[in-house]
């Protein structure tokens, strides 16, 4: 007995081992790959720049260039360089150009490994700071944020708080400076959150398709196959749909076209109760789909937002984008009855958490 006590206890301890090593593994590799993104970034940028620079006719190319550039590199290359990157790229040559970059002269013709030491920050922090329009404001939060050791999500709060501004007001500085350097329980991100950056999974060619919680995903496809079986309306588009607004990145949960209505159908899943903020980013989802997603011919999207917190599901359609109430009305004839829906949320996560602890047992 006391030797079984023993080789549990050098399992466990084998086993902390390895997990421990492979998240290390993890965020190398990801830290890695970050650099060496940033770097080619600021290479394709440079390279706009310069042909842009090489005479008026060039100059006034430019958006034509990025435009033809954003095709082809597509076609060849998948997500990450269309029009709106290439021009983030154009940007960030510009806004970090070679002389705050390099020492000397000789570094300037750096292969890739060498030039990626040169940005210690991840792509997306640069991103983020991009936003910041002044060039002292953005030199200070990637001061505070190399400083600090900032993640993404630290930087992004500060700047959302116009941190900047305030510590410039403030009298005492250096306990603000202290208080920002604090992470908070949200802060932190994790190997496989890093991995799954929607720019790593980009650059890497890789898709993304995972969704937050397993409860979700799987409320996600039961939800897929009961409006399937509605009747022939429905028809699926896709799951975990991204969309970017400036430097955001959005996933909506499950995007259908509605034949009848001949309208898409923008599905968002929350695992919790119903809030004003989940109207507002349905809205945007909308205008977003109405504005980029939406083909000659067809109605405006609807939204479905839906709410699986326990005991209270709940469905509602997002119908004011719609252009009048002639055209609402029908909506609301011929979509699910919003009650129908909830009892079936409810009862498919009812069933999922009935079968988590027998799944549980087994592993």
């Amino acid at each position: 007995m006391t030797d079984k006590m023993g080789a549990l206890q050098n399992y466990g301890a084998i086993r902390t081992e390895i997990v421990a090593l492979l998240h290390a593994a993890r965020t190398a590799s990801v830290r890695s790959v970050n650099a060496l993104m940033t770097a080619t970034y600021w290479e394709i940028g440079r390279r706009i720049v310069e042909f842009e620079q090489q005479g008026q006719e060039r100059a006034e190319y430019g958006e034509a260039l990025i435009k033809q550039l954003a095709d082809d590199l597509t076609r060849q290359f998948g997500r990450g360089f269309g029009a709106v990157n290439l021009s983030q790229m154009r940007r960030f040559y510009l806004a970090w150009p070679p002389q705050q970059i390099f020492q000397t002269l000789s570094e300037k013709s750096l292969a890739l490994p060498e030039l990626a030491a040169k940005f210690p920050l991840p792509w997306s922090a640069y991103v983020r700071l991009l936003s910041v329009k002044a060039p002292d404001a953005r030199a200070f939060y990637e001061t505070e944020a190399l400083r600090s050791g900032w993640s993404i999500r630290q930087l992004d709060r500060q700047i959302g708080s116009q941190f900047y501004e305030r510590i410039a007001l403030s009298k005492n500085k250096a306990a603000m400076l202290e208080d920002a350097g604090r992470a908070e329980p949200t802060d932190a991100i994790t190997a496989e959150e890093a991995v799954k950056d929607p720019f790593v999974l980009e650059f890497l060619g890789l898709k993304d398709e995972y969704s937050e919680s397993d409860l979700e995903a799987a409320l996600i496809y039961n939800l897929t196959d009961f409006l399937l079986e509605l009747g022939d309306d429905f028809a699926f588009l896709g799951r975990q749909k991204r969309l970017r607004l400036d430097d955001t990145w959005f996933r909506i949960d499950l995007l259908f076209f509605h034949r009848r209505l001949r309208c898409l159908v923008v599905i968002d899943l929350k695992v919790g109760k119903f809030s004003y903020a989940d109207a507002g980013q349905m809205h945007l989802y909308l205008n977003y789909a109405r504005e980029h997603w939406m083909k000659a011919g067809e109605n405006p999207p609807v939204g479905l937002i839906l709410c699986a917190e326990k005991g209270a599901a709940e469905a509602h359609y997002a119908l004011d984008n719609l252009p009048n109430k002639v055209l609402a009305a029908e909506y609301q004839t011929v979509l699910p009855d919003e009650r129908l829906i909830a009892e079936e949320l409810e009862r498919s996560r009812l069933q999922l958490e009935e079968r988590r602890p027998r799944l549980n047992q087994q592993f």
